[in-house]
């Protein structure tokens, strides 16, 4: 199978479905910031502070494929079965973020991004997953989108601002307090 169709040499591109959009659409933007998300969350899955978590960082990349599915879908052609996203996916996070914040510090300020590459990788999965649940709240308010997906995106960030945190600890890396100029 060749991975170029050069059917998308005009700016188009299919959703699952088969209904042909611009590139530039809102929803192609949407799923492609989830697909940007799951790239970061690769590099963090890999690194060696992240061993004992390879299983569930890549459990989650495999509900980012499940959000993308979705996403990519045209809602008003359901023609091909997508998996599900459920809701105790977010319950997965919610508790995993529990076990975290139960040996980590009380956070006492905003916490400046870095520190360690590693944590700063975190930090960058972090933004884009606010970047992606941004985007698919603004496609909720023109199409169909599973309330479920943003609920999911929004917990991930949430999580992966935590395991920043623990990781920072795992590492022995200081946490550098915001300090606002006055």
């Amino acid at each position: 199978m060749k991975i170029y169709t050069k059917t998308g040499d005009e700016g188009l591109t299919s959703l699952i479905g088969g209904t042909r959009v611009k590139k530039s659409h809102l929803r192609i933007d949407s799923y492609g910031t989830v697909d940007e998300l799951n790239s970061y969350l690769g590099l963090v899955r890999d690194q060696p502070v992240n061993q004992n978590r390879k299983i569930l960082l890549q459990d989650i990349q495999d509900r980012l494929f499940t959000i993308g599915a979705s996403l990519a879908s045209d809602p008003d052609k359901p023609t091909r079965k997508v998996p599900d996203l459920y809701e105790a996916d977010v319950t997965v996070l919610e508790e995993e973020m529990d076990k975290m914040d139960a040996v980590l510090p009380p956070l006492q300020a905003f916490i400046l991004p870095g520190g360690h590459p590693a944590v700063s990788f975190c930090h960058v999965a972090r933004c884009v997953c606010r970047r992606a649940e941004r985007l698919v709240i603004a496609l909720q308010e023109e199409s169909t989108v599973d309330p479920l997906i943003i609920k999911y995106l929004n917990r991930l960030s949430d999580y992966l601002f935590v395991l920043s945190r623990l990781m920072a600890q795992e590492l022995q890396t200081e946490e550098i307090a915001w300090k606002p100029r006055l």
